[in-house]
């Protein structure tokens, strides 16, 4: 076999002398891994002892994108350059680029925080809770004291641009104050009167809001009044200090109990009092001269709306002159010339005046009275 000396040398291929030619490690310390670009040849870049590199950089919340430079393979190696971008609701704190030293520090310290909203202001009257204070995305919603109405929109959110989505919402007075009247109050007038007294305690009013309220305004007759008959309106109104206003209303009616109106007999007068057939009225009957009444000199509207006594009538009077005595003739007429009196209503009457001084001859001369009737 001959001397291995004189051996020919072992002829490798190409490919194998080329993978044999690659470094071992493409890291250095304080670098940590950084992946390949698809561009990068393995073999053109030199191994470098002792280069100064920076720390990895992180950023929470936030995004970084860093510029090796050229020819370089690790992107915190000196010089390296790194921009720095905060998610959407948070906001960067320090550069927006970074630069790796010599002394393998960056340039800059940043840090992403939380966007934050302005504090809401305390509408009067109400108040606001929100959901993670006034970051980034929180919302607020207002609300109302009872009593007030909310004006403006009721839930806000803190936006990515640092202000509130909505205009502060307030709260204002627009509810009426409450007042409340009492029933309706229905009243039958007394015997004889036209009229009752109607009393009622004067209505309060509420007010939901802050409890202030203009003194009650009254329409119609105050209670202690007597009414007359009919229906009757009564309206309160009362206004609170934001001028909203609050109104009750009923009615007080009054009815007079009657027993139908009454006529005059023919040949005779009627006197009533108070309106002539309401209950308690009474009513007196005459007659004209010449007439006697029969029936019920007087009637009285009853609690039952029925009169009472019987209907009287004016009848002519039938004096007996057949007598044989001016006594018996005087003691007759006693009552009759009562009667007359009784019924006549003035002396102003031509019949009336005539019958006086027929009486008045008579009385004088009662003998001349039988003698001319004796004749007769």
């Amino acid at each position: 076999m001959g001397s291995p000396a004189l051996r020919p040398p072992l002829l490798l291929p190409p490919l194998l002398l080329l993978l044999l030619r690659v470094p071992q490690s493409c890291s250095f310390p304080g670098s940590g891994d950084s992946p390949l670009e698809d561009d990068e040849v393995v073999y053109s870049h030199p191994r470098y002892k002792d280069t100064p590199w920076c720390s990895p950089i992180k950023v929470k919340y936030g995004d970084v994108y860093c510029r090796a430079p050229q020819g370089g393979y690790h992107k915190t190696v000196l010089g390296t350059r790194c921009d720095i971008r905060c998610r959407k609701g948070y906001e960067l704190h320090g550069s927006s680029q970074l630069i790796c030293q010599s002394n393998k520090r960056w340039s800059d310290k940043v840090i992403c925080k939380q966007k934050r909203c302005p504090t809401l202001a305390m509408p009067a009257n109400g108040g606001f809770k929100c959901i993670d204070g006034a970051y980034f995305n929180s919302r607020c919603e207002y609300y109302c004291s009872p009593g007030y109405t909310l004006k403006g929109e009721r839930t806000v959110t803190c936006m990515d641009n640092k202000a509130w989505s909505g205009q502060p919402a307030s709260c204002v007075d627009m509810e009426p104050p409450r007042i409340k009247c009492p029933s309706v109050k229905e009243r039958i007038a007394e015997p004889n009167k036209l009229t009752v007294r109607v009393s009622w305690d004067t209505p309060e009013g509420r007010d939901t809001a802050d409890g202030i309220l203009t003194d009650v305004i009254l329409k119609g007759l105050p209670p202690g009044s007597n009414f007359p008959e009919g229906d009757h309106k009564i309206q309160y109104t009362v206004y609170d200090r934001a001028e909203n206003k609050g109104t009750c209303k009923f009615r007080v009616k009054v009815r007079v109990r009657r027993c139908g109106k009454l006529n005059a007999p023919e040949n005779g007068y009627m006197k009533c009092s108070s309106d002539g057939d309401n209950y308690g009225a009474t009513c007196e009957f005459s007659c004209i001269g010449g007439y006697e009444l029969q029936g019920s000199p007087a009637r009285v509207c009853q609690s039952n709306l029925a009169w009472s006594g019987t209907e009287p009538t004016c009848a002519a009077m039938n004096i007996n002159v057949g007598v044989r005595t001016a006594a018996a003739l005087l003691d007759q007429f006693y009552e009759k010339r009562r009667l007359l009196i009784v019924s006549t209503p003035t002396a102003r009457n031509l019949l009336y005046r005539l019958q006086l001084g027929m009486l008045q001859v008579v009385a004088a001369n009662p003998t001349l009275f039988l003698q001319h009737g004796a004749s007769r």
